[in-house]
């Protein structure tokens, strides 16, 4: 499982539609030996329509301000008729004040990913338990999504979201899938939100804000103070890798 944070920015424009996200859904299924590709279309049409369709937070979005992510599922093993196995890749960008211009924000390559589904199944989730491996995966990382998103926009703003992700870690801990357990590794998603949310690792939420927030952002009202936020804000990322040289979320 490989873990990116991305600082840099990118020229994106789409058509943005939605509840909080906009989600671009891809569901690769070439390596999978079959002459029925009908199932995998279906998977990624209702993939598609539970993340795109749910409602994730509380508040109301304009079009424009609809969280942008994408999601690669990359299907290597069909372990039974309605059982399969691969990774699943996500990323988010956010808008950069006053430009047109967007700031990438997050990007992993999960490879912890099993799940069962039958074509034509309804996905189904419940933040009090762990009903289907698939929608808890699903649900956790569009939490990360978007809490790192609302933190680019207020200092430690993702918490609750990320309390969200961490509900869902807690609810799959007698999950038989792996990625969701303390003692299965130390780069997985109990440890991505569990740094997310430790106060040791405060210092990334001060500069997911302040190179977003204060630097990209800023650069509209006050190129110099922008360029000066950012250069403080990967001053303060390279401290913290030395500090925690391990850590996941870096």
């Amino acid at each position: 499982m490989r873990l990116y944070f991305l600082f840099c920015i990118i020229i994106y424009s789409c058509n943005v539609f939605a509840q909080d996200v906009y989600c671009n859904v891809r569901v690769a299924s070439s390596q999978i030996q079959t002459t029925d590709r009908g199932a995998f279309n279906t998977l990624q049409k209702s993939i598609y329509e539970f993340l795109n369709n749910t409602k994730w937070t509380n508040d109301v979005f304009t079009t424009e301000e609809r969280i942008e992510c994408s999601v690669l599922i990359n299907l290597t093993e069909q372990i039974s008729t309605d059982e399969y196995k691969g990774s699943i890749q996500i990323q988010s960008i956010r808008p950069i004040h006053n430009t047109s211009y967007y700031s990438s924000v997050f990007s992993v390559l999960d490879e912890d990913f099993r799940f069962r589904y039958i074509e034509h199944q309804a996905l189904e989730f419940s933040k009090n338990s762990h009903l289907s491996n698939l929608t808890s995966v699903l649900a956790y990382y569009i939490n990360i999504v978007v809490g790192l998103d609302y933190s680019t926009f207020s200092l430690e703003g993702g918490n609750p979201y990320f309390n969200n992700a961490q509900t869902i870690v807690s609810n799959a801990q007698t999950a038989p899938e792996l990625g969701w357990k303390a003692y299965e590794g130390n780069k997985n998603r109990y440890w991505l939100v569990e740094e997310l949310l430790d106060s040791k690792y405060f210092l990334f939420q001060e500069v997911l804000y302040n190179y977003h927030r204060e630097g990209l952002d800023g650069m509209f009202d006050d190129p110099q103070i922008g360029r000066e936020k950012i250069t403080q804000s990967l001053e303060l990322l390279r401290k913290l890798k030395r500090q925690h040289p391990s850590t996941y979320i870096l």
